[in-house]
């Protein structure tokens, strides 16, 4: 059974400190990439997720580590991230309040529905301090990453149905 990462879970693993800034880090070492998607609101919860992610074998490229990004945010902007969703092998969208409120995150979800198979569109559920689980109903449709009971992160679909991902395990 699924249960939704504690954003306090998050947090904690902020200050891991081997994280590395590019993705392309890990390809060269065959590991696991992904794009993150998330509101900057939520840069703590971002960094939590990148070293929660390392931990278990993951590279996880933010935008606003990206030091090629246009400084104020344009068309090259949205032409970069682009690039990045189909370029890095999967695609996880942090789901909080403030992501479910941004411009940006349900344009690049849609973004990657249209360029990605949908085994490769992960929801990352959070939990917030109030007990709230964040999300709109259209992110049912994809697999999303969660704590499972025994131990480790799996991926699921919406009714439950999953496997533990650990290490450079394809989903």
């Amino acid at each position: 059974m699924a249960m939704a990462i504690d954003q306090s879970d998050i947090r904690s693993s902020a200050s891991y400190s081997t994280v590395r800034k590019s993705a392309s880090d890990g390809r060269r070492e065959n590991k696991r990439t992904a794009f993150l998607c998330h509101s900057h609101v939520d840069a703590d919860l971002a960094k939590g997720l990148q070293g929660y992610l390392h931990r278990k074998g993951w590279e996880v490229y933010i935008d606003w580590e990206d030091h090629t990004m246009p400084e104020r945010p344009d068309r090259r902007t949205a032409e970069k991230i682009q690039g990045k969703i189909r370029d890095l092998e999967m695609f996880f969208f942090l789901a909080t309040q403030n992501s479910m409120a941004s411009r940006w995150c349900p344009w690049e979800i849609g973004y990657a529905d249209g360029v990605k198979d949908l085994n490769r569109i992960l929801v990352i559920q959070t939990r917030d301090s109030r007990g709230v689980t964040h999300g709109n109903e259209y992110l049912q449709l994809y697999r999303h990453l969660n704590d499972t009971q025994s131990g480790g992160i799996g991926h699921f679909d919406a009714a439950g149905n999953g496997h533990r991902l650990s290490g450079n395990q394809v989903p």
